[in-house]
């Protein structure tokens, strides 16, 4: 099990090759302005998967009206991420961690139990990083549906 970020730590860098074929940093999504939501999911265009990714799609514009941009990382290659992005419209970076170096390093990453058996892989999670770098948000072990209402509650987006 890799060590869970909390509020105040730095969030770690990153930079991956995102669906479109470019690289996305965090760095260059700090410097854009506002805050960052990091979500990491376990695999592209699986029932759970497809539901957050639609309902950050669908949420999108009052995220980024409040100065939130958001990215899901996977381990899924670039070219799976592509045919998710096209068959369910995202249009926010999905990036490619194959080697979960990311995913390792925001907590995503460790020991996990579905339906009874323990694995290894994705912890589905999102980490929102502050304007500085930091961690201002930690969730792990988060539900597929529903997490974005409650991200949205969570970050007093919804009166």
């Amino acid at each position: 099990m890799t060590a869970r970020l909390s509020p105040g730590d730095r969030a770690p860098g990153f930079a991956l090759p995102a669906h479109d074929g470019s690289t996305v940093s965090l760095e260059g999504l700090l410097a854009q302005g506002g805050r960052v939501v990091v979500y990491f999911y376990p695999a592209a265009m699986t029932p759970g998967c497809t539901t957050q990714a639609c309902d950050f799609r669908d949420s999108l514009d009052a995220l980024n009206a409040s100065g939130h941009r958001v990215v899901g990382i996977s381990r899924d290659p670039v070219e799976k991420l592509a045919r998710f992005a096209e068959r369910d419209g995202i249009t926010f970076p999905l990036l490619s961690d194959p080697d979960h170096a990311v995913l390792e390093a925001y907590g995503a990453w460790g020991e996990k139990t579905n339906y009874g058996r323990t694995s290894v892989g994705v912890v589905r999670s999102t980490v929102v990083v502050g304007p500085g770098g930091t961690v201002e948000l930690a969730q792990y072990n988060v539900r597929a549906k529903g997490h974005v209402a409650k991200l949205r509650r969570d970050l007093g987006l919804d009166a």
